[in-house]
Order: structure tokens, then sequence, then C-alpha cells
């Protein structure tokens, strides 16, 4: 099914667009003679443009449907990404990565608000599969970025020959996505603020997101100052967290169609709990590996099962629906490290880490949600 294909490169587009950024961070600090600080604080420009922009997208999708969304918000990001290699000073940065952020945070919204249209349409689970293509894209981006780099291609060409390939699943797959699919009395009706089931399902979203960027920003560091790893191999554990988040969202769909969506959310975050506490409670370096794997099987599918599930509430249009999950998400991948760091000082990261872990038992515990 064409459209189908159509959101699985979207997918794939948003991840190598996102990812590519990631190799192109020390060209930044050092062209710009950014220290640290500076720099930390420029970089969550980026995320603070998806927020912003993610509420924005979700009316927009409602009005005039998620193919202009989807085809106007890829054109941006594909204009966004050289333009971060041009940026004269730090505030042209900042003002780039927010146009960026902002770009690929309407993507978002509109590229899973047209997947659960591709969903209804199929009457089958699909979501993982394509949140799994997005998992692709990151490796492709950062890989196929740092390989460019590496190979001596100046940076903004380097950024040109990926916005180039961005442009041309833009510029060929616009035509096949739906222009609507959702029921007449959304499409016909005004905006309405998401129901309260929409709200919950956004924190469930938020406390995953919040593993998710516990695993980037922290894994590494526990690994090298709570397990004794040395620097140069803190970073597998963040390795594998990403491959066994891969593999299960390649096969979560078949998953979930076998076992029903609340089984996976349950199911899910208790094995991600699970990771977590034995990678906290075992004081032994591979089983914090073992435990950061768990992490990635368990959360992998809960994501897409939750986006599923606010684009089909009653009364809401899926566009909105999802907007709410996904900003209540973003905000807690960024604003989540930050408070591990906080309750890692106050007491110790093992502590902070071990309550994510109690967060999630708390997502398995209201998985029934996802069957409204």
């Amino acid at each position: 099914m064409r459209p189908a294909r159509a959101t699985r490169l979207i997918f794939l587009l948003s991840g190598i667009g996102m990812a590519s950024w990631a190799p192109m961070v020390p060209y930044a600090k050092a062209r710009l003679g950014l220290d640290d600080a500076t720099l930390g604080l420029v970089l969550l420009c980026m995320g603070c443009g998806a927020v912003a922009a993610m509420p924005l997208a979700g009316f927009l999708t409602h009005r005039f449907g998620n193919r202009d969304v989807i085809g106007v918000s890829g054109l941006l990001v594909c204009v966004a990404l050289p333009l971060l290699t041009i940026a004269p000073d730090v505030y042209w940065l900042g003002a780039a990565l927010l146009f960026f952020g902002a770009s690929l945070g309407v993507v978002d919204v509109a590229m899973n608000a047209h997947a659960v249209d591709v969903e209804k349409h199929a009457g089958k689970p699909m979501m993982s599969g394509f949140h799994g293509l997005f998992s692709v894209g990151g490796l492709v981006g950062s890989a196929g970025m740092a390989a460019l780099l590496k190979a001596g291609a100046p940076l903004t060409g380097s950024a040109l020959s990926v916005s180039a390939g961005l442009l041309a699943i833009v510029a060929t797959q616009w035509r096949h996505f739906m222009v609507r699919l959702e029921e007449g009395e959304h499409a016909s009706t005004g905006f309405r603020m998401p129901s309260a089931t929409v709200f919950l399902l956004g924190f469930l979203c938020l406390v995953v997101f919040l593993a998710e960027g516990s695993m980037l920003d922290w894994s590494a560091v526990f690994l090298r100052f709570s397990r004794g790893f040395d620097a140069s191999s803190a970073g597998f554990g963040y390795a594998a967290f990403s491959v066994a988040m891969a593999v299960g969202r390649l096969l979560g769909d078949r998953i979930t169609a076998h076992v029903g969506p609340v089984t996976i959310v349950r199911g899910g975050a208790f094995i991600a709990a699970l990771g977590f506490f034995v990678a906290t409670l075992v004081p032994w370096g591979p089983a914090a590996m073992a435990g950061f794997v768990l992490v990635g099987l368990g959360a992998s599918n809960i994501v897409p099962v939750l986006f599923s599930a606010a684009g089909r509430q009653p009364g809401t249009s899926a566009g909105i629906g999802i907007a709410t999950v996904t900003s209540l998400g973003y905000a807690g991948m960024l604003a989540g490290p930050a408070a591990i760091g906080f309750a890692a000082h106050l007491s110790s990261l093992s502590t902070a880490l071990f309550g994510v872990a109690v967060l999630l038992v708390v997502v398995s515990a209201c998985a029934s949600i996802v069957r409204r």
C-alpha cells in the first residue's frame, strides 16, 4: 500500500534528519568556540523548538490534513539542516536549532497522525514498524554523516547531501499520503480540548520518554562511575539499549497483533522496570548491560501503542490527540534527565534510576487505558 510505504519513508526521514545533527555538534562547538555550559544551553533550543511547535502541529493537521503538513514541514527540515552549519555566532545557532527542532516536531506529530490513519485503513497494528524505521533512520543518519565527514567532505556540503536525500523522499512520496481519514464529525468540528484520557496517555508517554532520555544521558555515566567501566567502553550501554529497542520495534507489530496493546504496555513497562532494577541493584557490570537491554526491549513498543491509542480517542482528532501526547512525552525527555541529575546529586545515580523503575511500574499498572 503506497500510503504505508510513504509513512515508513517519512519516519525514516525524521530519524535521519534528527540524527544527522549529532556528528555536527563537535564542529559547531569548535567553530564558534563554545564552552560546555554554553553548548548545553544552545542544544536545549532544538528540544524547546520541537515542544513549542507540537501543539500548533496538532491544530494544523486537524485544519489542513496530514499530507500538506507533512509536505511543508518535511521541506523545512531539508532547509534547516544546512543552516546549522553556517550560523555565524551562538545566537544564530540557537535560532537555527529552534527552527530545526520546530520543523522536526511538526513532522513528528503529522507523521504519527498519518500512521494512525494508515493503521485504521489496514485494520492491523503497524505503528511499531513505523517507529522501527525511525530508529533505523537514526542509525543511518548518524553513521552516514560521520562517514561523510571522516572522508573529508566539507561540513556544509555533507549537510546539503543529506538534505538532498531527504528532499527526494518528500518529493516522491508527498502525493501518496492520505489527505484525511478522520471521521466526519472530527473533520467538520472546531478545535476541542483533549480528554482526560489523552492527558493520562501523555503522562505515561512522559514516563517512557524519561526512561529513554535517562539511557541517552546517564547510561554511560552510570557504567563509568558506578560499575567501573573505562571511559572508552562506557558508551556500549546505550548502544546495547538502542539495538534492543530497534529490534523490538521491528518485531513489534506482530507481537502487538498477537498479544494485544494492553499486554504490550503492561508487560513492556514491567520488563523495562525490571531492567532498571537489575542495573541498579546488582553490583556487577555485565548485569547492568543486561539490564539496559531489558529496558530497550521493554520500552520499544510502549510509545507506538500509546500514540495509536491517542489517535483513536472519540471526540478528539488524531492530530490533536497525538500532539498532546508527544508534547508531554518530549517534555519528559527534555526535563527528565535534568531531574535525574538533581535526584542523583541529592542521593545517588543508582537511586535516581531506581526511581525511574518505580514510575515504569506505575505505567504497567495503568496499561488498561490503551483499551479505550
